[in-house]
């Protein structure tokens, strides 16, 4: 330990005896800007932003990893080394700080909040973490360079912080960037511009989603100029223009396209396998569950893979009502089905979010529902089951635990099952603590495992079933199985650069205000066109 000390030492001396030309005033200001952490808070919010959805999570899962450094290292570790501030002696009077910190030396907490930063980022995203890193190893670098820290104290506040970002992942996995490819690949028509590609655009979806930058009809008009776009209006029925979009693919012998949710595109899956189209999803709800997990993030990634003709084939997941013969009673999900707590929720969410917006109301509906919930009767297998919640995802979900995030793919031939018993007492607080604890593997109130099929009758306790966002009356008797393969789903070989697209969305957005305000105020003088 003599050796090290002696060592942090003689490398303080280095660092604060030498002189980099220019370096003086940019690191004293990039050492003050990181101070409680406004420099990270400050790129999380431009990322947010700026940023598409890659990004979004990089600044979420940055700031969390930040908040957990700075906890640790503020509150444990400072008051148990106690170790004095270097001497300024040797230091250049510009490199002071104005402010000297009072806190003990050992570790910097702006290096393991700079350090936490950049490896949340770069855990959903090395491409936005290589942006980052270069900041926050400057950030770490001044405070020895200022003469407030030993290079011990940075280098044991880097891996803190680096160790918080890790430990976020085991209560909240990174979504993988590159989806692992379905084997073997699907045939699908290339279309070039999207010539044969008719798109239902829903646009009422995704009503918590962040406001688009373009109205989805340009931007789909400007990524294949040639597809028809048959756009929902407030008055629409959703049934008879998703039909009237879906004769004209098939007429033209090409691909159906649909814009919208979770549900939307549920609705075009089943109209799209039923016809022996294949299928282009635009991301435009909420959530977009299945565009991500398929692996088209933006819609750019479609439109590149409509012209290329690259696609998947995935699962089409069933739940079959075993009391009626007929095929268009079966409940068709490409994400996930429930019965129990969920459906109550999803019914109530539906009843708030138009008042207080999507977000808001599910947090409300759940909690209203944990107060008043009570569990449901069926048998599984042959096995009668008291549940809190019965949980069936159209393959394999990670993590383990019961807090399902993305499936890594999508032809896996499983149903990912999830249970929460009913006979336990507290089950519901169990499974809560324990899924905080990271420890739900070993809990007795809840069950997992991935099967090809499942029967469920007697069913007693519930009226509702949840598929994908939607509600629908339930069958006391039903079998849930999947259906192989059964959809061909349109994907890029190689995924796209979100940096890139995100700046070419951005000046799409631009060239498009320009030409409204030009509509609108014409240059020569003559009348305003009014706006549509």
């Amino acid at each position: 330990m003599r050796f090290l000390g002696e060592l942090d030492q003689r490398l303080f001396t280095r660092v604060a005896t030498a002189r980099v030309p220019g370096a003086d005033p940019a690191l004293t200001r990039l050492s003050r800007s990181a101070d409680h952490g406004r420099l990270w808070l400050g790129a999380a919010t431009g990322l947010a932003a700026l940023g598409g959805r890659t990004a979004r999570r990089a600044a979420l899962r940055g700031t969390g990893s930040l908040a957990l450094a700075s906890l640790t290292v503020n509150t444990l570790v400072k008051w148990s080394a106690r170790r004095p501030r270097p001497l300024l002696e040797l230091v250049p009077q510009i490199r002071h700080l104005t402010r000297q910190p009072h806190t003990t030396s050992f570790p910097s907490g702006h290096s393991a909040s700079a350090a936490a930063f950049a490896t949340g980022v770069a855990l959903e995203s090395t491409r936005y973490g290589a942006l980052i890193a270069p900041v926050a190893a400057a950030v770490a670098f001044s405070r020895v360079y200022v003469g407030v820290h030993y290079p011990g104290d940075v280098l044991a506040g880097m891996a803190i912080g680096a160790g918080a970002a890790v430990l976020t992942c085991r209560w909240w996995p990174p979504r993988q960037v590159n989806p692992e490819r379905e084997r073997p690949p699907a045939r699908a028509p290339a279309l070039p511009d999207g010539d044969g590609l008719v798109v239902f655009i829903n646009s009422r979806a995704g009503t918590g989603a962040p406001a688009a930058p373009l109205p989805p009809a340009v931007l789909l008009a400007e990524l294949l100029p040639r597809a028809e776009l048959v756009e929902r209006g407030p008055d629409d029925d959703f049934a008879a223009l998703l039909d009237r979009a879906v004769l004209r693919a098939v007429e033209l012998g090409g691909a159906l396209g649909v814009y919208g949710g979770d549900g939307t595109v549920n609705a075009a899956a089943r109209a799209a396998a039923r016809h022996g189209l294949a299928l282009a999803v635009f991301p435009g709800g909420t959530l977009n569950h299945f565009a991500l997990d398929v692996g088209v993030p933006h819609l750019e990634d479609t439109a590149s893979a409509v012209v290329r003709g690259e696609a998947v084939a995935v699962d089409i997941a069933v739940a079959a009502p075993l009391a009626c013969e007929a095929s268009d009673t079966d409940i068709q999900f490409l994400n996930t089905f429930s019965i129990g707590l969920y459906p109550d929720l999803v019914r109530l969410r539906e009843r708030l979010e138009r008042r207080l917006g999507k977000r808001p109301a599910a947090a409300l509906a759940l909690i209203r529902v944990l107060r008043i919930a009570t569990p449901v009767d069926v048998r599984l297998g042959g096995h009668p089951r008291r549940l809190w919640l019965l949980f069936a995802g159209n393959g394999r979900y990670v993590p383990d635990g019961f807090a399902p995030a993305f499936r890594p793919r999508l032809d896996d031939g499983l149903l990912d099952l999830r249970l929460i018993e009913g006979d336990h007492r507290l089950a519901r607080t169990r499974v809560a603590v324990s899924a905080l604890l990271g420890a739900l593997g070993r809990s007795r109130v809840y069950r997992a495992e991935r099967v090809p099929w499942v029967q469920a009758d007697g069913l007693r306790g519930t009226d509702t079933f949840a598929y994908d966002g939607e509600v629908a009356p339930a069958a006391g008797a039903f079998r849930l199985e999947k259906r192989h393969r059964a959809l061909v789903v349109y994907r890029p070989a190689v995924p796209g650069n979100e940096i890139a697209q995100q700046a070419r969305l951005a000046a799409l957005a631009a060239r498009y205000r320009r030409q409204r305000r030009g509509r609108r105020f014409p240059a020569n003088g003559g009348p305003s066109v009014p706006e549509e």
